[in-house]
């Protein structure tokens, strides 16, 4: 049994997507996506930002390494979502059910911060 979802991808490809959504989610605050990709997003997005509340340089090259060296996207994490989450313990992020999309009938959802 895998611990992870492998959607159908070889790894490469694999963080590529969840690299990219994790993106998203960080620069914009929301992203549409099915709710397979969402729930594997979702663990990475809640890591990241609990990267950014340890604010340490260890953590930091963490986040750069995952996001693909988007220096632009670890700044705002850092300095910007870090702060609004300092209290919370965890559940940073909400999935929100939307509607099937037409062809293959996969549910999309809404993955956002909370």
């Amino acid at each position: 049994m895998a611990l992870y979802r492998k959607l159908n991808r070889d790894t490469k490809e694999r963080r590529s997507i969840l690299s990219g959504l994790t993106k998203t989610v960080i620069n914009n605050g929301s992203v549409k996506t099915t709710e397979e990709r969402a729930k594997e997003a979702k663990k990475f997005v809640e890591k990241m930002i609990t990267y950014a509340k340890k604010g340490d340089l260890v953590s930091r090259r963490k986040a750069l390494a995952f996001l693909e060296n988007d220096t632009e996207t670890v700044k705002k994490l850092f300095d910007q979502i870090a702060p609004l989450y300092a209290e919370r313990n965890g559940g940073y992020t909400r999935i929100v059910k939307l509607n099937e999309r037409r062809g293959d009938d996969a549910l999309i959802v809404l993955l956002e911060l909370v």
